[in-house]
């Protein structure tokens, strides 16, 4: 028996979990028509068959009409949902793995031109400002409807074979109710009293209990303390407990801290890169401490030792560990056989919540297989061939590429121009607090380095140093080089530098500057952070009608906290149509999408951040040599099948180009494109 805190089992009324280690409950958005259906059941399920103890499903399920998904939620007020639940709950248990879900009603976090167009209601008449929606106050049929929709919910989930559900009490109608800040009723659901507040939510619990029985588990996933003026004190969060606890009624209390009704406000419950880790472990311990209660907790836990020192102090019964899952789903198993140091570490970067509340779906920024385990492994077959791989570029798509690679069981040969691996990564962590994205190319270097890669730093391949390897395989994945031409003019500015001269530190920042922004990605936002830092007045300008929006939101939040209190001006709707010298200044043209309007401004410096060009030199020397061509049959790429194009009888390798090689995208594009090329190979 192992003496590893993590991994002793632990009783829950009647359940006993294998170990303490949970996925809390999240929505990826795998939904399809409101059903959690095969892709939903294989992501659940993947965790599950490496280790994972319990399942927290759905974030949320929404239990009523006038709760409309806003991030492709399940429909658990649905009758044809049960089968569903049932096939997910199976595919959990066929591993040993317990899996609940949560469930909802999103009051005013949602919105009214969704689903039915039934308009959203909340305790509060106020909107949220992240979902916008005015709410309609709640009336008393409206309390006792969604009460009955709540136990209806709780009947499908038991029906559906699940061991037991959890009820959501933060930011959500629940919650509403609760907190000070969102409660403007009166009578017996009013704001004057926490036992009034309270109401609501134990009425719900009440009548949940009766529908389900006594045996079936049931817990709140709920916030003890606000953390913000006016609303629910530490104090608060500590009575609210122990009143859940006195009611005899809840099985375990799943707790949080904060709010979430603005980005900022999410991003401290949910913390991203840069961020301290586990920032609210101890507040939890302290419920745990005064009520005695099973008490769960997620927030920013992303490695093990963090989580094991929770089971260990004795703050948590079971540890949640959602987001390091999405980056490996595996870790259960490799802390089982001593293999921590191969876990993918979560690096915060929090792609996979941005993507969802974009009304995207869940992806980890540096593990393509996530929410793809139908047609993504994690776990890499080897090749019944092997064969010779040259690779051109220690980026993340070349990094990716060498590592499936190799697990493939072929013999891999890496160049790189660099003197160290990491590409655009490497700039990206020249920001303190964006340094945990080196993560994704340490992991990578030392997957490879377990599995004899080859590697060449410093050295600028041509095409006769690849063909003298006798490859039977090049991926050229050599990334770009920063777009200096300004759109549809056909000419470089030549008088302005790029966002990466100023991340790299190759050019100092000036006093006055316009950062031009048409990516709306991370290197101008990190620009203009560097040279605000140093005192320098910055403008940032878009022709978008708002900045950075591929930035998004939970990542937005750390930029503008750290840019807001310094010189800096955000303009958009502005397009840099040129610029030129006089002097010691530079004249700026400016002009717009919307009409012929142009001025001129001056500046000291300007900065253009408009994505990369491909560095494909190589990759086209080597084409006529290549028996495909360069070729890549998509239709085999998207079924998983080998490439086999032939277009050159006399090539004597297969050559293909991956990444920013190919066009200006992200990280995770990159690592996809190598991930699903290569696996096959």
């Amino acid at each position: 028996m192992s003496r590893d805190p993590l991994l002793q089992s632990y009783k829950l009324k009647h359940l006993t979990l294998k170990n303490r280690i949970m996925t809390t409950s999240h929505e990826p958005a795998y939904p399809e028509d409101g059903m959690p259906k095969e892709r939903y059941r294989a992501y659940h399920e993947e965790r599950a068959k490496a280790g994972v103890a319990l399942a927290m499903t759905a974030g949320s399920a929404a239990v009523s009409k006038d709760s409309p998904p806003v991030f492709n939620n399940i429909l658990a007020y649905k009758d044809e949902v049960v089968p569903w639940i049932q096939n997910l709950s199976d595919g959990c248990h066929e591993h040993g793995c317990a899996v609940m879900i949560q469930l909802t009603h999103l009051g005013r976090r949602t919105t009214w031109n969704k689903g039915d167009w039934l308009p959203s209601v909340s305790s509060s008449k106020h909107r949220e400002p992240a979902h916008r929606a005015f709410p309609k106050l709640i009336e008393d049929w409206d309390i006792e409807r969604i009460i009955t929709d709540f136990a209806d919910a709780a009947e499908r989930m038991k029906a559906g074979g699940m061991d037991g559900i959890e009820l959501q009490v933060y930011g959500h109608l629940l919650d509403q109710f609760w907190s000070p800040l969102t409660n403007d009723l009166v009578g017996p659901y009013g704001a004057d009293t926490l036992e009034n507040r309270m109401r609501f939510p134990l009425d719900v619990l009440a009548a949940v209990r009766k529908r389900v029985g006594a045996e079936f588990i049931v817990g709140f996933r709920y916030t003890a303390d606000e953390a913000q003026k006016g609303g629910i004190t530490a104090e608060d969060g500590l009575e609210i407990s122990k009143r859940l606890a006195a009611t005899g009624q809840l099985d375990f209390l799943n707790v949080v801290r904060g709010r979430i009704h603005t980005d900022p406000a999410m991003t401290d419950l949910i913390p991203v890169q840069g961020m301290a880790s586990a920032p609210h472990l101890d507040f939890a311990g302290e419920v745990k401490k005064l009520t005695g209660m099973p008490t769960f907790h997620a927030a920013r836990i992303p490695d093990v030792a963090t989580a094991r020192h929770a089971i260990e102090a004795g703050l948590l019964d079971m540890v949640g560990m959602t987001r390091a899952h999405m980056a490996d789903p595996h870790i259960v198993r490799k802390i089982m056989e001593g293999r921590e140091e191969d876990i993918r570490p979560c690096v915060g970067a929090t792609y996979c919540l941005d993507r969802i509340y974009q009304a995207g779906d869940a992806l980890c920024i540096h593990n393509a297989a996530t929410g793809r385990e139908l047609t993504m492994p994690h776990d890499i077959p080897p090749a019944q061939t092997k064969r010779k791989v040259v690779i051109i570029g220690a980026g993340p798509a070349g990094l990716e590429a060498a590592r499936v690679a190799a697990e493939r069981g072929h013999q891999v040969i890496v160049f790189e121009a660099q003197p160290a691996p990491g590409g655009q990564i490497r700039l990206t962590a020249q920001s303190p607090r964006r340094r945990e994205m080196i993560s994704i190319i340490d992991w990578r270097m030392a997957q490879c380095a377990a599995r004899d890669v080859v590697f060449h730093f410093n050295t600028w391949a041509e095409a006769e140093d690849v063909t003298a390897l006798n490859p039977d395989v090049v991926i050229v994945a050599t990334g770009g080089i920063p777009n200096l031409e300004l759109f549809e003019t056909g000419k470089d500015a030549t008088e302005v530098v790029s966002a990466w001269d100023i991340i790299a530190g190759d050019v100092k920042p000036a006093q006055n500057i316009l950062i031009y922004d048409e990516s709306g990605d991370h290197p101008a936002l990190q620009a203009a952070e560097i040279a605000a830092t140093t005192g320098s007045s910055v403008e940032v300008m878009t022709p978008d009608r708002t900045f950075s929006p591929e930035i998004m939101a939970m990542n937005l939040v750390p930029y503008m906290r750290s840019l807001q209190e310094k010189d800096v001006t955000f303009t958009v709707t502005r397009r840099l149509l040129g610029v030129a010298r006089s002097g010691n200044k530079l004249t700026a043209t400016i002009g717009t999408d919307y009409s012929d309007f142009t001025e001129d401004k001056e500046y000291d410096q300007v900065i253009v951040n408009y994505g990369t060009l491909p560095l494909d030199e190589l990759y086209f020397n080597l084409k006529p040599l290549s028996s495909n061509g360069g070729a890549l049959d998509h239709d085999a790429l998207i079924a998983g099948t080998p490439q086999t194009v032939i277009r050159n009888e006399n090539g004597s390798f297969q050559l293909f180009r991956i990444g920013d090689a190919v066009s200006a995208r992200n990280t995770h594009a990159a690592i996809y494109d190598a991930l699903r090329l290569v696996k096959d190979l």
